[in-house]
């Protein structure tokens, strides 16, 4: 069954139906209604179940090209439409796209265990693995491609019998079910946990841009008059750290740490029991077993090892950081709502740096311009172009057109910076059309934040985190854009959880690069480039709070962990407090002045996302990551050489490579621990 016989009985203007004819094959935003996405989905599932039933039917002997590349062909309506509707979903959702959403995504993992059980497509793929040394294979990544194929059928559990293969489909439909009611719920209890104000004097210490992005809030969300705090993903709201009202602070926080319990009690308890069935009958003894196997840190005693090494550092120095907060506060206890708010007392004091002070250099579009696409220029040779004329997905939402050094057309990027409540909390990188030399196509991708947006015609000013983060997702965007492989399975991003972080982190070490900063830290209203006395400042203050950061980090990964190790049959209950409580216990982080980065209630990652069991791999990345860092101050840095090796090395093999393997070829050697260590303060003193 093809495309072109099916299309025939769908209305002519529903837009998935055809490949776009829009540069890069951006989708046609301007053409795409709602009503477009279920006959998309209804069709492109359809055509691919057909496509995959004439590959396991075949009479002919199964081969790389009529079975594998076969099955790389296949789905491209399927694909056009989820790319889109997931995005959308997430940066600019409303009840019918969730209502869409909650009927799809149960069809969705039917309709990929209808592959994946499809005992005669198993039958082909396991022939061509058992014989994959002796066949005339084009190259390496062919090879790659007919292992990683077999082995997501072993994961999905083609060898299981019919009765397990039974349980196991039931069991992905409500999982499916499950995270993306958990997500619906979550995103509504953030919105109604949002904190409102009447009066302008209860946030004094924050900026008037601050101030004023509050009362704009306020009014967008009918609270005309008054001031709002939308909560962020994370536990610590940013505001903490400027809010003069102790009260305030402990409202915000409160409302913060209190987001999901009572919404997703019942929802948190079926995943992980599921998932863990789920695991078991998979063959492994936990959730946090089956997600590690794939994975570059491969078991659950290496995760346990790396995260073992680094919990009593990061707790000693965090409760020598206790200490000088508590002396800031005149001897007096630090609640967990204090922390932010003294320790920005205690920074100025110790290195008379004060968070507020940095914003006015930090104005977003020069940011962007003359930070993130500079660095980009000087290390890879990129050049971006407004495409005004390109339609995204929301009026906020910008298209820029990326170029190679000699003038080549590399993709488009969709940038998407500022807050709304149709948007999830959070920051990420999807991407529209995906690279692929097989289908002939350039990356198309999306960078979303959750800036506040400041009243029209104001400037958007940032802390340093939101710096730091806009740098970290154009580290992602990179990797799709540069991504240069055949097959659609290992383009881009599709490279194991632990390691997708790894490129993100690297892109993370030219905001404060000199050259970098002081293109771009420019004061908004004089343009007087950032005093070199304060960039002084900052670095004497990078180790600050380290203690901190990384007992936050670990808190949340190991809840995530424990979570995720439970055995078949074993019921936390809905006492999601208790649990948390004696997981953060057992695992040696329990500070109740610092909560996890995430608690269990809003732990989006694991319980609606890609990261459940997986939360550690922005810890294991950030060790490839520091290691890199080190490789490029000691071969000069900022230089074109070094930002074509780390392309060509690492960047642009998506998946198509063993990343341990493509990270040896560029470093020349296996990552160390070490540079990880010093950057965050956790070397034993000498």
């Amino acid at each position: 069954m093809s495309l072109e016989t099916e299309i025939s009985s769908v209305p002519d203007d529903n837009p998935f139906f055809r490949a776009s004819t829009l540069p890069y094959q951006l989708p046609p935003f301007d053409l795409i209604r709602m009503e477009h996405y279920r006959p998309a989905f209804d069709q492109g599932m359809a055509d691919q179940l057909a496509e995959m039933a004439a590959i396991a039917n075949s009479p002919l002997e199964p081969d790389f090209e009529n079975t594998v590349v076969a099955m790389e062909r296949s789905g491209a309506l399927l694909n056009r439409v989820a790319h889109v509707f997931f995005n959308q979903s997430s940066s600019d959702t409303n009840d019918t796209f969730q209502e869409i959403e909650a009927e799809i995504s149960p069809r969705l993992a039917a309709h990929e265990d209808a592959i994946h059980l499809d005992p005669k497509l198993f039958g082909r793929i396991k022939a061509l693995y058992d014989a994959r040394e002796s066949l005339e294979l084009p190259d390496g990544e062919a090879l790659r491609l007919i292992e990683k194929r077999h082995e997501a059928f072993v994961r999905a559990g083609a060898e299981l019998s019919a009765e397990q293969q039974e349980r196991l489909r039931g069991l992905n439909a409500e999982l499916a079910t499950l995270t993306t009611t958990f997500q619906r719920n979550l995103l509504a209890d953030t919105k109604a946990r949002a904190l409102v104000l009447d009066d302008a004097a209860e946030l004094a210490g924050l900026s008037e841009d601050g101030v004023a992005a509050a009362a704009e809030n306020g009014k967008a969300l009918g609270h005309e008059g008054k001031y709002v705090l939308s909560l962020k993903l994370f536990s610590n709201q940013s505001e903490l750290a400027s809010l003069e009202d102790r009260e305030v602070r402990r409202r915000l926080l409160e409302a913060s740490v209190g987001r999901g319990f009572e919404a997703n009690r019942e929802v948190i308890r079926q995943i992980v029991m599921l998932r863990a069935e789920r695991a078991a009958l998979l063959g492994f003894p936990s959730h946090a077993a089956y997600a590690v196997g794939d994975q570059t840190a491969g078991s659950v005693k290496a995760v346990d090892e790396m995260l073992s090494r680094l919990v009593r550092p990061a707790v000693a120095n965090a409760r020598e950081e206790a200490e000088a907060l508590r002396e800031a506060n005149g001897g007096a206890t630090i609640a967990a709502w204090d922390w932010q708010y003294y320790s920005e007392k205690v920074r100025k004091a110790q290195y008379d740096i004060d968070s507020a002070e940095l914003r006015p250099y930090l104005e977003l579009e020069s940011v962007l311009h003359n930070g993130v696409f500079f660095a980009a220029g000087k290390v890879y040779g990129l050049s971006f172009t407004p495409r005004p004329d390109l339609q995204a997905y929301h009026p906020d939402a910008r298209v820029f057109e990326v170029f190679n050094e000699d003038g080549s057309a590399l993709g488009l990027f969709v940038a998407d910076f500022y807050a709304r409540e149709s948007k999830r909390g959070g920051a990420w990188m999807n991407e529209l059309v995906e690279q692929s030399e097989l289908s002939g196509t350039k990356p198309v991708v999306v960078n979303n934040l959750n800036i506040a947006k400041p009243p029209a015609g104001e400037p958007t000013l940032l802390t340093f985190d939101e710096v730091n983060t806009m740098f970290h997702e154009f580290g992602h965007a990179l990797h799709g854009l540069f991504s240069d492989v055949r097959y659609p399975y290992f383009t881009g991003t599709r490279v194991p959880r632990d390691f997708v972080e790894y490129p993100s982190q690297v892109n993370e070490m030219w905001s404060i690069w000199p050259e970098v900063l002081s293109n771009y830290a420019r004061h908004y209203q004089t343009g007087e480039v950032i005093p070199d006395a304060l960039v002084q400042k900052m670095k004497a203050a990078e180790l600050f709070g380290e203690g901190f950061r990384t007992v936050e980090y670990l808190g949340a990964t190991l809840l995530d962990w424990a979570w995720h190790s439970l055995a078949e049959g074993q019921d936390p209950g809905t006492d999601l407090e208790a649990f948390e409580a004696a997981a953060l216990e057992a695992a040696g982080v329990a500070m109740t002045e610092i909560p996890p980065r995430y608690r269990t209630g809003y732990f989006a990652h694991i319980f609606s996302s890609g990261y459940a069991a997986g939360y550690y791999s922005y810890i294991w990345s950030e060790v490839l990551d520091a290691d890199t860092v080190e490789w490029f101050k000691e071969n000069g840095g900022m230089l074109r050489a070094n930002g074509e090796r780390f392309r060509a090395e690492l960047l642009s093999r998506g998946g198509s490579l063993d990343p341990l393997t493509a990270f040896a070829n560029f470093r020349g050697r296996a990552p160390e621990i070490e540079p990880l260590l010093a950057r965050r303060g956790l070397l034993p003193q000498q």
